[in-house]
């Protein structure tokens, strides 16, 4: 326990969990020992924010626009697991309009974190049944997110094999090992007919979500993991048929975004994307960012996807977007738009008044506030949780937070 605790520690304190500057004063509490956060006379009242009421999206009536954004929190067992008392987590988190899961592996090659829950086997499909059924019976909806890390992982994840990547470019930084935090390795670059293995990965990934009783998918092409790898011509330096041109560079992540339909249809599939971030990685944008990702997104609109979540600016830094305009991208798009990072209730108001975002996802907030909806709408102050609680450990400042009555559990 002690070295997994120094472990999260390290994990914390990386760039994979550094938080920004936020506005405005936030109470800081701990999980079990936390003073409880109520509502006072004199807060605003939120009720009547657009934000908070009602929305349909494709057939899919939600309770409000507001999204868990995915958090990794690392709580799974070496298999890839999740652990019992997630179905509590994601319960007390239900009145999101949507809950996008954890990102979850497709297969144990995708691997990048340690901890982290796979969705490839049987055994993982019967963890998850009972999770997503609490959420059902707290009359929530929710998304399982699939994965793959690429490069973006390390030899002790991949059982002793170099992680993959369409190119041989080694990432900045260090990866979350069970020994602590490592330096990034050169990846292999993936052989062309490896390819189509890991499409077929995606498939069943998506058929087993569907198995345990999703609500629907949300394919993971963002945070410079390996989708996104094969999009940016920084990361993609291949010359086959799967680089080199913005068409070429998008055929894989396309094919698997197609894959993944044949299983759900495209009005249960989802998407997340990051044209402006660098992290994890330090990874250069696309040299043409507008051109290559309004191509991507002419392609997903016109394959019906439900939704496109794209992240604004720089992961968990910065919302600056360096030259990327996401409401042109938004545009482009005929399906829902979730916009992410940094999002308080005010600013969302005020970008869904101008047309240019649907839905609004929030990730940190919900880790300390099981009930952020509901302090979002009576203007209560949010608790934050110490780093220490964000990745690793049990259900201690995981599924122990008391909502602002002091309430700790739901289900």
């Amino acid at each position: 326990m002690r070295q997994l605790r120094r472990v999260v520690m390290e994990l914390a304190n990386s760039n994979f969990g550094r938080i920004p500057d936020r506005n405005g004063s936030l109470s800081v509490q701990r999980s079990s020992s936390a003073t409880t956060c109520w509502t006072s006379p004199t807060m605003p009242d939120h009720s009547a924010s657009p934000i908070l009421q009602p929305v349909q999206i494709g057939d899919l009536s939600l309770r409000n626009r507001i999204v868990m954004a995915p958090l990794t929190r690392s709580r799974s067992d070496d298999d890839g697991i999740p652990p019992a008392f997630a179905a509590d987590y994601y319960a007390q988190r239900a009145d999101a309009g949507i809950i996008i899961s954890e990102a979850t592996n497709v297969s144990p090659q995708a691997v990048g974190y340690a901890l982290t829950p796979g969705i490839w086997n049987d055994e993982q499909i019967e963890a998850w049944r009972p999770i997503v059924q609490a959420v059902h019976d707290s009359g929530g909806v929710i998304f399982l997110q699939l994965w793959h890390t690429g490069r973006i992982s390390h030899p002790d994840l991949q059982g002793g094999e170099l992680p993959v990547a369409p190119s041989a470019i080694k990432p900045v930084g260090q990866a979350f090992t069970k020994d602590g935090m490592k330096d990034h390795v050169t990846p292999r670059a993936l052989e062309t007919d490896e390819i189509p293995g890991i499409i077929e990965d995606y498939r069943r990934a998506a058929s087993n979500a569907k198995a345990a009783g999703f609500d629907g998918v949300e394919v993971h092409s963002a945070n410079n993991y390996l989708l996104e790898q094969f999009v940016r011509d920084s990361t993609n330096q291949r010359t086959d048929r799967y680089g080199g041109s913005i068409e070429n560079r998008l055929r894989f992540p396309l094919e698997v975004v197609d894959a993944v339909i044949g299983v759900w249809g495209a009005g249960r599939v989802g998407i997340r994307l990051s044209p402006a971030t660098t992290m994890p990685g330090e990874t250069p944008l696309d040299s043409t960012v507008m051109e290559t990702f309004g191509t991507y997104v002419d392609a997903l609109s016109q394959r019906g996807l439900l939704y496109v979540h794209d992240i604004e600016g720089v992961t968990q830094q910065t919302r600056d977007a360096d030259g990327v305009d996401f409401a042109a991208l938004r545009k482009r798009f005929d399906g829902t738009y979730i916009a992410n990072n940094q999002y308080t209730l005010a600013l969302a108001e005020e970008v869904l008044a101008r047309g240019d975002a649907d839905l609004f996802s929030m990730g940190r907030p919900f880790i300390a506030n099981p009930d952020l909806v509901d302090r979002l709408r009576t203007g209560a102050p949010l608790a934050e949780a110490p780093k220490d609680y964000w990745y690793g450990g049990g259900s201690v400042g995981y599924s122990d937070w008391p909502t602002m009555r002091g309430e700790r559990d739901r289900g």
